[in-house]
């Protein structure tokens, strides 16, 4: 079953949990309710919203990831679990012990799949992805040539035209890209704790501030699916009434345009599936990989 992504956004929301239930009330009524079963992220996007500790521990306990913004609308920091898996401390021990051969062929594999799908993407977009084609088939292990920055260049100018820099604060496209990477990894870090893997523990990210390296490995691919739902929102946008650009705002609709992309299709292994299920066979390929059962993980493509 595809596990629901929540956003809760109004000020002055009691949040808690009856009967299995999540409720969300305010000034004494009920204003809605979601079995937790049926969730798998849940966003508190206002700091006036009020959330039990029952709550959250037992969301915890059903592997649903929480995520609490800060005054941008952005995703400020996430909760995980660590209980949702009964071999964790087996895996812990082969991540511990991974092999340098084995992190440079799982993080070849990772940057040639992010830059095939950076092709596909601009090819949904309207847009020729033949030379990224190229390049991700010339990706070499632990992508020793830094391809990966070479395909991002190339990308971002075909994506967004010349005068696009990706930047982490700025107001223009990457507000909207920053909000679905960042929604996309907190999934990817829930989908890595539910296979017993540590998300601290990464395979090329090594910031020894962030907490969740390999989600941040792992989301790489992935970025792509976020650019092209990003593109169509701007594509879709239409101009005021005046004709002028209409102002690009992190609003509710848009959020909910990003939100929903967990819940759309891509394929993996051949099939179609909804990304957030596909997300735990990705992760628990992953797994596969470190504990030398498998050559290469098996990732999602647009």
């Amino acid at each position: 079953m595809i596990k629901r992504t929540v956003e809760i956004s109004t000020p002055g929301c009691y949040v808690h949990m009856k009967h299995d239930q999540l409720l969300i009330e305010k000034d004494g009524f009920k204003m809605g309710s979601v079995p937790i079963e049926d969730l798998g992220v849940l966003i508190l996007d206002n700091p006036q919203i009020l959330i039990t500790s029952a709550l959250m521990g037992f969301l915890a306990e059903q592997n649903v990831s929480v995520i609490f913004t800060d005054s941008k609308h952005l995703p400020a920091s996430l909760t995980i679990p660590f209980s949702v898996n009964s071999i964790q401390t087996k895996v812990l021990n082969s991540q511990i012990e991974i092999s340098l051969p084995t992190k440079k062929r799982l993080w070849s594999a990772i940057i040639s799949a992010k830059i095939a799908n950076q092709a596909r993407s601009l090819e949904l977009c309207g847009k020729d992805g033949t030379a990224l084609k190229e390049i991700a088939n010339r990706v070499k292990s632990g992508d020793s040539e830094n391809l990966e920055a070479y395909a991002a260049k190339l990308y971002w100018k075909k994506f967004f035209g010349d005068g696009f820099r990706r930047d982490r604060e700025a107001g223009d496209e990457n507000m909207l890209l920053n909000y679905g990477y960042a929604v996309v990894r907190a999934a990817t870090a829930r989908a890595i704790v539910g296979t017993g893997l540590h998300p601290g523990l990464g395979v090329n990210h090594k910031n020894q501030y962030n907490p969740f390296p390999l989600a941040d490995d792992l989301v790489e691919p992935l970025r792509p699916f976020v650019d092209q739902r990003v593109y169509s929102i701007l594509n879709e946008m239409q101009p005021e009434a005046d004709g002028s650009a209409k102002e690009l705002r992190l609003d509710r609709e848009t959020k909910g345009d990003l939100l929903r992309l967990l819940g759309d299709e891509c394929v993996y292994d051949g099939r179609k599936l909804p990304l957030l299920v596909a997300l735990g066979y990705y992760a628990a390929t992953v797994k596969q990989v470190m504990m030398g059962e498998a050559e290469k993980p098996t990732i999602p493509t647009l």
